[in-house]
C-alpha cells in the first residue's frame, strides 16, 4: 500500500512537472525555433530527427491542412513584409485635412524599402487606458467612425496591401462590450472589410476567434504575437516570431511543421536589422518593418532598407516556391559561414542563402541537381550561371557567385527544357521570372555595401505657445506666479522603450529625445487658473464664441442639448481636444501653461514629489475610480488639501491637463500632467498615471475625434508684466 501510494505521488509530481515522457529529439527544437546542426557533417542526422519530429508532432496535435487550403486566407502565404501602423504615423492621417492619407503612407514605404503586403493598423495601447473607451470603441472613435474605417481599409485593398486590427484579451478593465472579445472582433472587422487579427501578448489566438470570424461570413485570419504552442497552427495561418539571433541561421519550428505558416520575424527595437532580414530570407520567411514603436522612431537604415527591398522582391517574384512540401534547411554550402535553404517543385528548385561572414564570400557556393537541359540563374544579380563544373554520373553541377558580406543569394534552376531564356527574352511561361531577373539586376548594380547602416534618432519639435499681451494684475479666477530660477526635473512614464535615445520628447535645449529631462529655467512672472477650467466657464465660451470645432465628434460628449448635466457646473469639463482648449484660451485672452510653469507652480521651490509635500496623502485627491464603468470628475474646488504652494488647486488626481505638444516627421504627441482618478484594473498596459511632479505623461495625437478624453481637461496661463 505504501509502495503505492508513493508510486501515485511521484507518478503526479513527475506529470506536474511537465516531463510526462515527451518526444524523444536529438536535436531539441525551442518555443520558437530549431536549431541548425552544428556542422555540415552533422547535417543528414539533423535533417533526419527534425524530420521525425515533425512527423510525430503533427500525429500528437491531430494536424490537418485545411485552414492553409481555404481560397479565402491563401494570402497569408505571400505576405511578406508586414509593418505595424500606428495609427498616429502622419503620413497615415492629414488632421489638418481631416482624412486619411493611405496612399502617402504606402508611397512612402515603397520608396524606402520597397513596399509592404500587409499592415497593422495599431489604434489602442498606449493610450488605452486614458478613459474607460475600450480597444473597440477606439477604433469607432477614429476619424470618419466605421465608414472611415471601410474607406481606409478599401483605400489599402486598392495598393494590393490586406488590413489587420489587433485583439487586446488584457482590456478587461474598461468599458464592457457586451459579448465576448472573438464576436465583438468578428463584427467589427467584418463590418470594416478588414483581412486578419493580431492577437496582442497572445501565443496562440484561440480557436473561437476562428468560429465566431466564420460565422459573420468574412473569414478572417489569425496571428498571435509570439505563437509557443504547434496547435496554434491549426487555427492560426501567420504569426509574429521573436527569434534569438545565433551565427547558424535557425528553423521556424512552425513553418517547419507546415511550410504555408507565415512568420513574420520581429525585433522592434533592434537598430541593425540585419540577423532579422537574414533569418527570414533563410526560412523563406517574412518580416515585421515595424518603425514607429508606439510613437518612438526606431526606422530602418539605408542598407538595411535596401536588403529588404531586395529580398522581399525575390520572395513575392518565387512565393509558391516558398511553400514547398518539401523544403529543406540547412542543406550543404561550399564555404563557410553560408547557409542556404532548398525548396523545390516539379521543375524547379529555389535555393535562398545567406552570407553570416562580415567579409565578402566569392566562388563556389553550392552542389545541385543538374542534368542535360537544366539552366541556373542567379537571382540576387539577375544573371544566368553557367556551372563551374558538372557531373553526370551524381547529375549535380556546382555554382559559383558572390555574396556580399552580411548578404543575401538566391539561385533558381530548371530542370529538362530549359523554362527561362536568356536574360532580357520575354517568355511567357513564367514571365514573373524574367521580371524578377531584369529588376534584381538593376537594383544589384549597386552593392549593399554603398549604403549607409548608420541610425540615426529622429528630431522632435515643441510646438510654439504664443505668449499673450502682459496682464499688470491678476484676472479673476488666477493666481500670480513669482518668477524665478527653476530647476525642471521630470520623466516620461512610458511602458516600454527604456532608456534609449528617442523615448519621450526632445525640449529645445536638448538635441534629442530622451525618456530624463533635467534642466535650470529662468522662470518669467506669469499668471495661472487657480482651478481648471471648468463646464460652468467653458459653457459661457460656448455661448459667446459660437464655437464648433471641425471634427466635432466626442466633443463634450457628457453634455446634453448644449450643456452639461445638472450638478457638473463645477467639474472641470473634459471631452475637449488640444485644439479645444486653446481656442477657449485664445478667447479668454490667455494661453495654455508651459509644461515647466505647470510644474513650478504645482511644486514651488524645493522641488517636492506633489503639490502638499513628500508624502502621498490620499485625502488631498479624489478616490480612484477602478469599475469598468466611470463617474464623472469632482467638482474642482472638493479638495483644499491637495494646494500648492502658491495656493493652485486640483493639480493631481483629478484631470489630466493639457500643456505642451512635440512633433516630429512621423508623430505628434501632447504632454499630459497631473494623473486622473480613473484607474482600470486587471494590466499593466494601461496608460500609465503619473502623479508625481517629477514625472508627465505622453499622449499621443491622431484627431480630435480620438484624442478628446473624459479624463482630459485644462487650465490657462497668462503673461505678467
Amino acid at each position: 500500500m505504501i509502495k503505492r501510494l508513493c508510486f501515485v505521488v511521484f507518478s503526479f509530481l513527475f506529470l506536474a512537472s511537465g516531463v510526462c515522457f515527451a518526444q524523444d529529439a536529438d536535436f531539441a527544437p525551442k518555443p520558437s525555433e530549431i536549431p541548425g546542426p552544428a556542422s555540415s557533417a552533422d547535417f543528414k542526422k539533423w535533417l533526419a530527427d527534425i524530420k521525425h519530429w515533425r512527423m510525430e508532432r503533427r500525429i500528437r496535435i491531430g494536424y490537418n491542412g485545411a485552414e492553409y487550403d481555404r481560397p479565402e486566407l491563401e494570402w497569408t502565404q505571400s505576405t511578406f513584409i508586414q509593418p505595424q501602423m500606428m495609427i498616429h504615423d502622419r503620413y497615415f492621417y492629414d488632421p489638418l485635412a481631416g482624412r486619411y492619407t493611405v496612399d502617402r503612407y504606402l508611397d512612402d514605404l515603397e520608396k524606402r524599402y520597397g513596399g509592404i503586403d500587409s499592415v497593422l493598423v495599431w489604434q489602442s495601447y498606449p493610450n488605452i487606458g486614458i478613459d474607460n473607451r475600450n480597444q473597440y470603441d477606439m477604433a469607432r472613435d477614429m476619424p470618419g467612425g466605421i465608414e472611415g474605417l471601410r474607406q481606409m481599409v478599401a483605400d489599402f485593398h486598392r495598393r494590393g496591401v490586406r488590413v489587420l486590427f489587433p485583439v487586446m484579451v488584457w482590456d478587461q478593465g474598461t468599458r464592457d462590450e457586451g459579448v465576448p472579445n472573438w464576436t465583438a472582433t468578428a463584427r467589427l472587422l467584418a463590418e470594416i472589410g478588414a483581412d486578419g487579427v493580431n492577437g496582442d501578448t497572445l501565443d496562440v489566438v484561440p480557436r473561437a476567434f476562428r468560429t465566431a470570424s466564420d460565422e459573420t461570413g468574412h473569414p478572417l485570419a489569425f496571428e498571435p504575437e509570439n505563437l509557443t504552442d504547434d496547435l496554434g497552427i491549426l487555427s492560426n495561418n501567420l504569426s509574429w516570431g521573436y527569434w534569438d539571433y545565433s551565427f547558424i541561421p535557425a528553423v521556424s519550428r512552425f513553418k517547419w511543421l507546415e511550410p504555408r505558416f507565415m512568420v513574420n520575424i520581429c525585433r522592434r527595437w533592434g537598430r541593425d536589422k540585419t540577423d532579422d532580414l537574414q533569418h527570414a530570407f533563410f526560412n523563406g520567411a517574412g518580416y515585421e518593418s515595424w518603425e514607429n514603436v508606439w510613437g518612438i522612431w526606431n526606422g530602418i537604415t539605408p542598407r538595411d532598407a535596401e536588403a529588404l527591398r531586395r529580398t522581399a522582391t525575390i520572395e513575392r517574384a518565387v512565393a509558391p516556391l516558398l511553400v514547398s512540401a518539401d523544403w529543406t534547411p540547412h542543406v550543404p554550402t561550399l564555404q563557410y559561414g553560408v547557409f542556404a535553404s532548398e525548396f523545390p517543385a516539379s521543375d524547379r528548385t529555389l535555393w535562398t542563402l545567406v552570407n553570416r561572414n562580415e567579409y565578402d564570400v566569392s566562388g563556389r557556393q553550392i552542389q545541385v541537381p543538374y542534368s542535360a537541359g537544366s539552366r541556373c540563374y542567379d537571382l540576387w544579380h539577375g544573371v544566368e550561371l553557367t556551372p563551374d563544373s558538372t557531373d553526370s554520373q551524381t547529375r549535380t553541377a556546382i555554382l559559383r557567385f558572390d555574396i556580399e558580406a552580411h548578404g543575401y543569394g538566391a539561385a533558381l534552376c530548371f530542370s529538362g527544357a530549359p523554362q527561362v531564356p536568356p536574360l532580357g527574352v520575354e517568355i511567357g511561361s513564367d514571365p514573373k521570372i524574367t521580371k524578377l531577373l531584369a529588376t534584381m539586376h538593376e537594383l544589384t548594380k549597386t552593392p549593399l555595401a554603398s549604403f549607409s547602416h548608420e541610425w540615426k534618432f529622429l528630431p522632435q519639435q515643441i510646438v510654439e505657445i504664443a505668449p499673450t499681451k502682459p496682464a499688470a494684475t491678476a484676472a479673476a479666477g488666477m493666481v500670480r506666479i513669482p518668477g524665478a530660477k527653476f530647476e525642471f526635473r521630470v520623466s516620461g512614464v512610458e511602458i516600454e522603450g527604456e532608456n534609449d535615445i528617442g523615448v519621450d520628447v526632445q525640449y529645445p535645449w536638448e538635441d534629442s529625445p530622451r525618456r530624463h529631462h533635467l534642466q535650470t529655467l529662468d522662470i518669467k512672472p506669469f499668471y495661472l487658473d487657480k482651478f481648471p477650467v471648468t463646464n460652468a466657464e467653458f459653457k459661457k465660451f460656448m455661448d459667446a464664441a459660437k464655437y464648433q470645432p471641425n471634427d466635432a465628434h466626442g466633443f463634450l460628449r457628457d453634455w446634453r442639448n448644449g450643456t452639461y448635466p445638472e450638478g457638473w457646473a463645477n467639474k472641470p469639463v473634459t471631452w475637449v481636444s488640444l485644439a479645444d482648449a486653446r481656442a477657449y484660451a485664445a478667447w479668454a485672452g490667455k494661453r495654455l501653461p508651459h509644461e515647466w510653469e505647470w510644474q513650478y507652480a504645482a511644486q514651488g521651490h524645493d522641488g517636492r514629489l506633489y503639490p502638499w509635500g513628500n508624502e502621498w496623502n490620499a485625502a488631498a485627491v479624489p478616490a480612484p475610480e477602478k469599475r469598468r464603468e466611470m463617474r464623472e470628475p469632482t467638482d474642482v474646488s472638493a479638495y483644499p488639501q491637495g494646494a500648492s504652494p502658491f495656493g493652485v488647486m486640483d493639480m493631481v488626481g483629478n484631470v489630466w491637463q493639457w500643456t505642451e505638444e512635440f512633433t516630429d516627421e512621423h508623430t505628434r504627441a501632447a504632454i499630459l500632467r497631473g494623473g486622473d482618478y480613473y484607474q482600470p484594473q486587471g494590466s499593466m498596459w494601461y496608460f500609465p498615471e503619473a502623479y508625481k511632479l517629477t514625472e508627465h505623461g505622453k499622449y499621443l495625437l491622431m484627431d480630435p475625434s480620438l484624442d478628446r478624453a473624459a479624463t482630459v481637461g485644462f487650465r490657462c496661463a497668462k503673461d505678467a508684466e
